[in-house]
Formats: structure tokens, C-alpha cells, sequence
């Protein structure tokens, strides 16, 4: 009897030490799969997957043709001239032996001429030139620029003019439709297509000494080649959804992937251009890395993405809201970051005295902070490029509305006195009304000092003296 009942303990031993052995061998080791289908492991597993209806097979034709009738005519084609070239006074269309040209696209952003482009098309240009679509031309005046962002803004004496309406490329994502509107090859008014391939790109081509350049860019297959630069990015609603700005390429032409700021950013910028002159720049003041599957294991980081602070800068937006170095900043006014480029579009769009809600984690702890962004210099205030009313021995003021009234005029800068310098040399006089320089119209001291600043060479003044027209070349 004792016999029989220890041969049924062991049997029953065995029996339990059998299946847990099995359920321990199926949960933790990977003997292969029990099924010889992939697709009916992914029927099994798909149940709930959505059935081939109608919205997912492409019964009406994608219409590429009426965004394309909506941008085109607002798309211009800009070419530029470089170097010490020098007008001629008897032939004032053209420079005399300019060093060099260039070209590139620009988009009408308001009725009354405002333009957006790239900074690199414009840059250190001497002379700005805009053709419509309908083949008008008009000197550009450069209203300001970022090369942090590569972007810059224009504007042309005109109205009633076509403009593309700003989308939001927050809502834009990968494998939705998009066209290229620009002037490749100096070829105008071309239209490609492609769909958006990745959204938040680094692609490392911009520069400054501070580390303050921003790319966050749209990526997309859209055919992009020399003189799209600053041509529109659109949806099939016609609206601006990017500035192409950059092609990823071994040969110099489009090899496949295209770059767009993308117009959240750009947005901003225009408006801080237009308002201020130049960018006024909210900071957080850190410096940052992307989390790295090695970062995160050196660090004893609990998480997979978002962005180290490295370092925090003193007095800094980051130090005042309690970041510390070590901390992972994972969202930006509740939006997930999940890299550099992200957390740097969204706090760009800020600008000093805003603040921003930082969400992050510390020892594996989230916590969130509101941040009150600062500018470079660590002020929290704005600050507007400043306007000098001499230069190089003339002194300017604007002229009074009842006086540009009485000529006729809708602008200009008075001369008020001459002492020695290039202007006096030049054969300038004082009391002279200056209504232009290099054809572009100048309005007042501050359209004066904007337009000086990018000169080189031979400069053409136009104006008014005692009611009689002036055009003298000066040396700059």
C-alpha cells in the first residue's frame, strides 16, 4: 500500500513539474512559431483591421489641378546680382559689368507685395528683381532676414496682387500629397508632386557660431532642383504648407528627396521681420542631444525618446524654471518631442517674454514647468533693429506726410545736411528728396538703412531736388 501511494506521488511530481516546465518554456523561449501562414497569422491578428471599402481604393482621379491653379500665379521667379557691379545712367535697367547673377522662387504671402523666400537666394545680393507670373517685373526691397532659419522677407510696390494662403503643417503627415511650386533650371511656373516622406528632418546644412540654427524640415519626393529655393510647398487645398529650401543629392540635381521649413515656423518669422526688422528669438537657454539607445543606456535613462539637457546656461529661461542638467524633455506646450529638431520648432515660434510648458522627466519622475523665454543677450523684451540717421556723413530724416502730399509722393527721406563723405563726394545735395536706390523705392530711414546695408560698389540714387529729378551714382 505504501508502495502504491509513493508511486503516485511521483507520478504526480512529474506530472506537475511537466507542465510547468512547459508553460515556462512557451512564455520565456521562442521555439518557433506554431503556425506555417504569415498571412493567416495576419488575418488572425488583424480582425478589427479595416475592410478594402471604397475610401481606400483610389476610384476618383487625386486633383493636383486645382491647388495648382491657385498657386502658380502667387509663385515668383527672383533673380539677383552679386559683386561690385555699378548702374549706368544711361542705360538705368541694367548694371555695367556685374560680377555675378543668380536665381531662385518666392511667394506672394499678401495682397499689397510681401514676398517670403530663402535667405540663400537673397544674400549679400546687391540688386533684387521680381517677376510675376504674368511677367511684371519690380525691384524687391529686403524687408529682413534669418539665416538661422534660412528664410527672408521682400516687398514690391504693388497691389491687388495673387498670395498663397497659409496652411498648418502641424496637421501635415507622412504619405499625404504635396506640390512643389517653383522655377527650376529658370524654367517658370513648374508644378511637381509628391507626397510627404518624413516631417521633422535635421539634415545639418545650416550654420551659426551660437548653435541658434533651427532645421525642422518637411520631407517630402517631390522634385526639387536649382531655383526651387523659396518656391511654395502646397496641399491640394492650395495652401502653403513649407518654403522648399534644400534637395538631398550627390549630383547637384534632385536625386529623390526634397526639404520645406515648414509655414508654422516660417509664419512667425515673416511676422517678427515685418513688425521688428529682424527675429526676436524666445530661448530656453540649454544645451541639448537627442536620447540615443546609448545615451539612454550610459545615462540610466527610463525612456526611448526626447531630448538631454546637457547643460543649462546661467540666468537662462531653463535655470529660472528649475531644468537641470540630466533632465529629458519629452513635450513642448503638451506636444510630444521626440528630438532636437522638434523641441527647437516649437520653442522658435515663441518669442522673448513668452512662455512655454516644459514637460520632462528626472529619475524616471515627470514633472512640468512653465518657462518665460529669454533672447540671446538674456532679456525678456523685444528688441527692434535700430535705425541710424546718419550715414557716412549725411544726416537723414523722413519726410513729413504734407510735403510728400505736395510733390506727389508716397515716400522718401530728406537730406538735411551734408558734411564730407561719400554722399557729398558722390555730388549729392542737401535738401534732396531720395525716392530710390537702385530702383527700389524707399519710403523712409528705415527702408534707407536696410537698402545701404546690402550695397556694394556702384550705387543709383533717385530723387527729388527743388522739384527736379536727380539720378547720381554714388561709390559704397
Amino acid at each position: 500500500m505504501k508502495r502504491l501511494l509513493l508511486i503516485l506521488l511521483v507520478a504526480c511530481a512529474a506530472f506537475i513539474g511537466a507542465i510547468t516546465g512547459s508553460i515556462f518554456t512557451l512564455k520565456y523561449f521562442d521555439g518557433g512559431p506554431a503556425y506555417t501562414s504569415i498571412e493567416e497569422r495576419q488575418n488572425l491578428k488583424l480582425t478589427n483591421y479595416a475592410a478594402d471599402t471604397v475610401q481606400y481604393r483610389n476610384v476618383i482621379p487625386i486633383n493636383f489641378q486645382t491647388a495648382a491653379k491657385l498657386v502658380t500665379p502667387a509663385v515668383v521667379h527672383i533673380s539677383t546680382i552679386y559683386g561690385g557691379g555699378r548702374f549706368s545712367l544711361n542705360a538705368l535697367e541694367q548694371y555695367l559689368n556685374p560680377h555675378s547673377q543668380s536665381s531662385g522662387s518666392g511667394v506672394i504671402i499678401s495682397d499689397d507685395g510681401y514676398i517670403v523666400t530663402n535667405n540663400h537666394v537673397i544674400e549679400n545680393a546687391n540688386s533684387i528683381e521680381i517677376t510675376l507670373h504674368n511677367n511684371q517685373r519690380f525691384f524687391a526691397k529686403l524687408v529682413g532676414q534669418d539665416p538661422n532659419t534660412d528664410l527672408a522677407l521682400l516687398k514690391i510696390k504693388a497691389h491687388d496682387l495673387p498670395f498663397v494662403k497659409y496652411g498648418n503643417s502641424d496637421d501635415v503627415s507622412a504619405g499625404e500629397w504635396v506640390l512643389a511650386i517653383g522655377n527650376p533650371f529658370n524654367l517658370n511656373s513648374t508644378v511637381t508632386a509628391g507626397i510627404v516622406s518624413a516631417k521633422a528632418r535635421n539634415i545639418d546644412i545650416l550654420r551659426n557660431q551660437n548653435n541658434l540654427q533651427i532645421e525642422s524640415f518637411i520631407q517630402t519626393d517631390a522634385a526639387v532642383n536649382p531655383g526651387n529655393s523659396g518656391g511654395a510647398l502646397v496641399n491640394l487645398k492650395g495652401e502653403l504648407i513649407g518654403i522648399n529650401s534644400a534637395i538631398a543629392t550627390a549630383t547637384g540635381s534632385f536625386d529623390g528627396y526634397s526639404f520645406a521649413i515648414p509655414v508654422s515656423l516660417v509664419k512667425k518669422i515673416m511676422d517678427d521681420l515685418l513688425e521688428f526688422g529682424s527675429v526676436q528669438r524666445g530661448l530656453l537657454g540649454v544645451q541639448i542631444n537627442n536620447v540615443t539607445p546609448n545615451l539612454a543606456e550610459n545615462r540610466n535613462l527610463n525612456v526611448v525618446q526626447g531630448v538631454f539637457v546637457s547643460l543649462v546656461n546661467k540666468g537662462s529661461a531653463a535655470e529660472s524654471s528649475g531644468i537641470e542638467p540630466g533632465d529629458v524633455i519629452v513635450a513642448i506646450d503638451n506636444h510630444p518631442v521626440a528630438g532636437v529638431s522638434e523641441l527647437q520648432e516649437w520653442v522658435a515660434r515663441k518669442r522673448p517674454g513668452q512662455s512655454v510648458i516644459v514637460k520632462y522627466l528626472r529619475n524616471g519622475v515627470e514633472k512640468e514647468v512653465l518657462a518665460k523665454l529669454k533672447n540671446f543677450e538674456g532679456s525678456e523684451t523685444m528688441r527692434e533693429r535700430e535705425v541710424r540717421y546718419e550715414l557716412e556723413g549725411a544726416q537723414f530724416e523722413d519726410v513729413p506726410y504734407s510735403q510728400l502730399t505736395e510733390l506727389n509722393l508716397d515716400g522718401g527721406v530728406l537730406i538735411k545736411k551734408l558734411d564730407h563723405g561719400k554722399w557729398k563726394t558722390a555730388g549729392v545735395k542737401e535738401n534732396m528728396i531720395i525716392t530710390h536706390i537702385d530702383k527700389v523705392a524707399i519710403d523712409n530711414v528705415k527702408d534707407l538703412n536696410r537698402a545701404m546695408e546690402m550695397k556694394k560698389g556702384g550705387v543709383l540714387i533717385e530723387g527729388l531736388w527743388h522739384g527736379e529729378k536727380q539720378a547720381i551714382g554714388l561709390e559704397w
